[in-house]
């Protein structure tokens, strides 16, 4: 085993608080940690799941999804998140202040965009991928 492992994921904004908070209500997170400008969340301890922290950044510019603009910010990374119950949950994000996208690729994925305009999903197993 490497003796290095993936611990957080960070994503810029606008307003680190503001975006922490949403994703605070959606997962269930705490805050492990903040500053003015840098807000560590994660799961309830003993929890297993990845830590998100929060930056930031004065010059923050929402990516685009699907990419259709040459020269706007593209898409770097997106969070998947598993449901069990998609409609409620897509509801429930959207009550958050989610936004949901326009394009949707599958039925059992719904693309969200959240406060900051970051795109995620939530995704429940089909039965197809249960087998």
């Amino acid at each position: 085993m490497p003796p290095t492992r993936l611990s957080t994921a960070v994503l810029d904004c606008a307003d680190a608080h503001e975006l922490a908070a949403f994703y605070r209500a959606l997962l269930g997170y705490g805050v492990r940690a903040e500053e003015p400008d840098w807000v560590l969340t994660g799961p309830p301890e003993g929890t297993p799941g990845l830590s998100l922290a929060f930056q930031t950044e004065p010059e923050y510019i929402p990516p685009v999804w699907p990419s259709r603009a040459p020269g706007a910010q593209q898409m770097m990374l997106h969070l998947d998140i598993q449901v069990d119950d998609l409609p409620g949950e897509t509801a429930r994000a959207v009550g958050l202040g989610a936004r949901l996208a326009d394009h949707q690729p599958q039925d059992d994925v719904r693309v969200l965009f959240d406060p900051a305009g970051h795109p995620f999903c939530l995704w429940t197993e089909s039965e197809a991928q249960a087998q």
